[in-house]
């Protein structure tokens, strides 16, 4: 594995020993891959995530009934308000854990919006 910065990787000299190692990598039987930073919406979106990361916060509950709902195809928006008896903002802050979880996902190469669709996870 090489990592570079995304603005060196169009660079020739980079391009030719990136090349060169991905021939006698790949020649052994090996995989190569290149990384970079991340995209910087998605960057932004983990980092927002991540202040739902503490299991110890939530409600079980409260993730144990978002869990029991259909949530796969559900907007973001919507799953927002399942729970009407419950305070809107802990609502909010459970789902967004699902999320950090990876109990549901969403796309992130956007920032989040109400408009993000729900999977659940595999």
């Amino acid at each position: 594995m090489d990592v570079r910065p995304r603005h060196r990787l169009e660079k020739p000299e980079v391009a030719f020993t990136f090349s060169w190692t991905r021939e006698a990598v790949t020649s052994r039987g090996w995989r190569y891959e290149v990384w970079s930073e991340p995209d910087p919406a998605v960057l932004e979106n983990i980092r927002f995530l991540a202040g739902y990361r503490r299991d110890w916060l939530f409600a079980p509950d409260m993730v144990g009934a978002l869990m029991a709902e259909d949530l796969d195809g559900m907007l973001l928006g919507n799953a927002f308000r399942l729970l009407p008896g419950c305070p809107s903002p802990l609502v909010k802050s459970a789902v967004l854990h699902l999320l950090w979880s990876g109990q549901v996902t969403t796309a992130l190469d956007r920032p989040l919006s109400v408009g993000h669709v729900l999977r659940r996870a595999a």
